[in-house]
Order: C-alpha cells, then structure tokens, then sequence
C-alpha cells in the first residue's frame, strides 16, 4: 500500500518548522470523576507527537474523546485529563486549545491539544468548510489513528483532502504493513479464527475470509450454527439456525478451495450458563437437549492448537469459549498458547481477543489498535483513511 510515511518526512528534513496537525485516538475510558482509567491509547500516541517535536515541527494534536453533540460542548467532552496525561508522559506543558478552528498559535518545538473535534459543527459528515478550515491550520496533516480509519470524517478524512501534505504516522503505518503482511501477502497455511456470539454481526466477514484463508476456524455462538450447519444438535446452545444456508455457503466455499472450516469434535457443555455451573466434556455428536456448549472440548482444542503451530499467517477474531469462566476457559487458553508457541506471523483485534491475548500472557506478532476498523479490513473492505491517503501518495 503506497502512502506518504510521516517517518520518511522527517528523514527528507522536511517537517522543520513546519505545522504539524496529528489525528490521533486518544478516546481513553474514564471513570464518573473524569479520571482515566486506562492510557494505552495516549501512550500509543506519544512517539508520533515525539518525533513531530524532535523535528521541530509546530505540533497540533486532537483527538475524539466519548459521544459529544456536535456544536454543544460539555465539561465532561473535554480533553483535559487527556492533556495532563499527555503532558507527564512528554515531560513538558501540553496546553489545551478551544475553539481552534479559525486559527491556533503554536511555535516550533512545542505542542498544543486541540479540544474535542467531535464537538465541530460538521465533523461527523465530513463537511468540506470545517475541512478545510482544518487542513488551512497546517503545513502536513498526519493520520495517526487506526481506531478511526473506518470513518470519513472531516478530522480523519476531509483534511487529508485539502492539507498540503498528508501522510500516515507510525501507529496507522504499523498497522497497514501487518494488514499487508497477513491479508495481501501472507505466508502459507493462512488461518483465520472468528469467534463470537453471533453469525449475524460476522457474516460478512466470514464469506470475505472463505475466499482467501487455508483454514477458517470459528467459535463461540458461531462455531454452535456451524455445527447445526454439519447436521449436529447443539440443545438449548446460542446460535442463529436461520442462518445454516450462510454457514453452509461458507462451508462450501472452502471446500471448493481445497481449504477447511474445522467443525469440534467434542465440546464442553453445562446445563447453566454460570461461573459454577458443574462443566461435562462431550462428543460433539452426544449433546444433550437441554445442553449449553460454552467452550470446544480438549480433542478440539489439540487439533486446532496442531494447526495453529503448522500456520504461516494466523488472523485472530474472538476467543473460542466463555472464557471469563475458568471451567469453559481451556480451549482460548490452549488457542492462545498455541499462538504464541507459533513460529506464523500473527495479528490480533478486538475487544475480547486483546482480554484473553491479557490473560494468557500471549505473544502475538501485532495487536491491532482499532476494533471497528480492524473488522472492517478483515470484512475486505478499503478503509476511507487509507483511500485517501494513497491518493494523496499518488498526487
């Protein structure tokens, strides 16, 4: 994927002086008081903004922060605690700007958060005005945030646009070259594990991913309509039977391609879905009516682990059980640690996958920074953010 890479400005000593406005994510979670509870994504921030002032670049940073109403800023749409933050892991004074849409004062060698740009009239349907407002605030717009890259909004999108220069910084480059290197160019067997409660919400990207993996390994409330799919009972287990044509598709799809959607062979059950609910390991063909299936059994979990370790790319979507319960926990773990004895490139996203990666202490090639915009790329979809960069790179 061809785009403008911040890192090569700077190398070129083109970003001097230069006004620099990052987009970066800094939608941290916060506490009733206001209080960040987790800073993973101002400290994933702080390389870019470091080698913008190393540079000597005049630097603008924003970010979204929650669901603010656009025109109608509130105490608690502030970045603020994002400032403080952000100022005692750069060791200096980060100065919070409002209102900074018609002009913003900043010198070379410093750096200025610009408040909540959600807040924008226009910002969310990518007015051209505030865009271009926008991109008039600076010499080189960096997109730096892959959490975002999934929306066409005038922060993400509209300013790239109209900016003299636009290009990708390290997080949103990080992330392109290992979409690449595990979707466009992977190393064979690829493996793919989607897991989930629904069908429905992965569907898309399912089909998408049964036209190009080796094997499509599938979990949770999917992997029970996948066995209902290959004829086997589940009991009163989560699924979508209205959905077994699709499952079936799938199934099909890669059989055709000579490639696999491996089915459990045996599962764990409980008659509750509970932390302390007695859990029976069980063949996959012996469920019982009244059965829930919340984890896949060990036979399962061995040959997927054995699958896993002969992988050359593994793409990782959702944990295979309730893994949040230690009785239906073992076949994630046994996933997870065969991931990380793994010698394939892997990349992980999502919310549940980046608990469990947590959890198991695993060691995966990348972790992807951004869950809407991650699913959608496995969806095959190109994302507005890269659409417009690369065209900005091809002038």
């Amino acid at each position: 994927m061809n785009v403008i890479r911040f890192s090569d400005l700077i190398a070129q000593g083109r970003v001097a002086g230069q006004r620099v406005f990052i987009r970066a994510d800094l939608n941290v979670p916060q506490d009733d008081d206001g209080r960040i509870t987790e800073d993973t994504r101002v400290r994933a921030s702080v390389p870019c903004i470091q080698m913008a002032l190393d540079a000597g670049a005049a630097v603008m940073v924003t970010s979204h922060l929650g669901r603010p109403t656009e025109g109608a800023f509130k105490p608690e749409d502030s970045l603020a605690p994002v400032a403080q933050r952000l100022g005692e892991l750069l060791g200096r004074d980060v100065p919070l700007v409002a209102d900074w849409v018609d002009g913003v004062d900043v010198k070379p060698g410093s750096v200025v958060l610009l408040e909540n740009c959600r807040v924008n009239k226009g910002e969310k349907k990518n007015s051209e005005e505030l865009a271009r407002k926008m991109a008039a605030l600076c010499d080189i717009f960096v997109h730096d945030a892959f959490g975002t890259a999934h929306r066409a909004e005038a922060s993400t999108y509209g300013i790239a646009q109209y900016a003299k220069v636009a290009c990708a910084g390290p997080l949103l480059a990080a992330e392109i070259d290992a979409i690449t290197k595990a979707l466009a160019n992977p190393k064979r067997p690829l493996l793919a594990i989607v897991a989930g409660s629904k069908v429905s919400t992965k569907l898309t990207i399912l089909q998408a991913l049964s036209k190009n993996v080796d094997g499509l390994i599938v979990g949770g409330g999917i992997a029970n309509t996948f066995m209902l799919a290959a004829g086997l009972k589940i009991g009163k287990s989560l699924a979508e039977p209205d959905l077994v044509s699709e499952a079936k598709a799938v199934i099909e799809s890669m059989k055709a391609r000579g490639a696999a959607v491996p089915i459990p062979v045996d599962v764990v059950t409980a008659k509750a879905f509970a932390a302390d609910a007695p859990a029976t390991v069980k063949d996959a063909a012996d469920v019982a009516d009244d059965d829930l299936i919340l984890d896949i059994g060990p036979k399962t979990a061995e040959i997927l682990a054995q699958q896993l370790k002969a992988a050359g790319t593994i793409v990782w979507n959702g944990p295979v059980g309730v893994f949040e319960f230690d009785a239906f926990a073992k076949g994630t773990e046994t996933v997870a640690k065969a991931i990380s004895e793994s010698s394939a490139f892997s990349i992980a996203g999502g919310g549940d996958t980046l608990a469990a990666i947590a959890k198991y202490d695993v060691k995966v090639g990348y972790i992807s920074t951004g869950g809407g915009a991650f699913l959608e790329v496995l969806e095959g979809k190109t994302l507005p953010a890269f659409e417009i960069l690369q065209k900005r790179a091809a002038g």
